[in-house]
């Protein structure tokens, strides 16, 4: 294969022979060694559900077959384009695993704002959320970090105990109702549900996927006992994950980051700001971040622990 798939998508300029037969090995690679479950209808990852697996990729709405041209974009051969393709197929899985949970979290709370006379639905192709005290034009159209970052405001509610199927604890709707109030005052207008969910899921740390452990390996032999144990994240993947986040980062945010941990009177001496408005930039990086490595499940610490090394990086 060296040297093949790669120089097959430069000279045709789309999938063909042998890089379709290099996406199909890693999809087979990918979805039987990262524990994530096969499509409905297939009892284990068999050739035919990876196939599936990668049409869907292929024709999803909104992306479809640009994941090929961005990885090949960013290969320079076939081990590069290799393993670009392992990362945009993993976040695919991993995408499709919060969304199903996600819309779980959806249902969960829209049932109960529509039994309280605090809330008004605004219906829709994408359904809505406003306090009925707004008024009934107004609609939020901002950045989904200023929601996370007004639902972080709301203090002393926590989440102990997140079931994923059945009745939701008396204390989580609590938890989840004060939230989504000091949400939608932020907003002051109506708000996507699914950006309402998002505030949710980085307030309260929820969706992580989860990690299934198949009894079986796909040739029928009994697998090793790894329940519970964390699967390091390939260098090179963490690498160019991080290469994405830290292109996304402005100059002062890239000075910052090695200090988050600070106290922001020690940190406003090294930006040569206010005390405030440090304490207001490192909250929102954090957010940023929190953002950003949401969906990266066990790989999140070798992602940062590779953001904190460029942190010494000129800006």
């Amino acid at each position: 294969m060296a040297g093949g798939a790669y120089e097959e998508l430069a000279r045709c300029g789309h999938l063909a022979d042998e890089s379709f037969e290099l996406l199909r090995r890693v999809g087979r690679q990918v979805a039987r060694t990262q524990g994530f479950p096969p499509p409905e209808g297939y009892g284990r990852w068999e050739d035919e559900a990876v196939d599936e697996l990668l049409h869907r990729m292929i024709t999803r709405e909104g992306a479809g077959n640009q994941f090929i041209l961005a990885c090949f974009l960013k290969a320079v051969d076939d081990t590069s384009l290799e393993r670009l393709f392992f990362t945009s197929i993993k976040r695919f899985l991993i995408d499709e695993a919060k969304g199903t949970e996600r819309g779980k979290l959806r249902r969960r709370f829209a049932a109960r704002l529509a039994e309280d006379d605090l809330f008004r639905a605004v219906p829709g192709a994408s359904p809505r959320w406003a306090l009925a005290s707004h008024p009934a034009d107004a609609v939020w159209q901002g950045d989904l970090g200023e929601l996370v970052r007004a639902a972080w405001e709301v203090r002393g509610v926590w989440i102990t105990v997140w079931n994923h199927s059945g009745p939701t604890p008396r204390k989580t709707v609590h938890a989840f109702m004060a939230v989504l109030v000091g949400i939608l005052e932020a907003a002051r207008g109506a708000v996507r549900e699914e950006d309402l969910a998002k505030a949710l899921e980085a307030r309260f740390d929820l969706l992580s996927p989860p990690r299934y452990t198949s009894l079986y390996a796909d040739d029928g032999a009994l697998n090793e006992p790894i329940v519970g144990q964390a699967q390091d994240m390939d260098p090179v993947a963490a690498e160019m994950v991080a290469d994405e986040i830290w292109q996304d980062m402005s100059p002062r945010e890239r000075q910052l980051l090695p200090h988050l941990a600070d106290e922001p009177a020690v940190v406003a001496s090294v930006l040569g700001i206010g005390r405030h408005q440090t304490q207001a930039i490192m909250e929102a990086l954090r957010e940023k971040l929190k953002l950003a490595l949401a969906g990266d499940g066990n790989d999140l610490h070798d992602v940062a622990a590779v953001l904190l090394r460029r942190g010494g990086d000129p800006p």
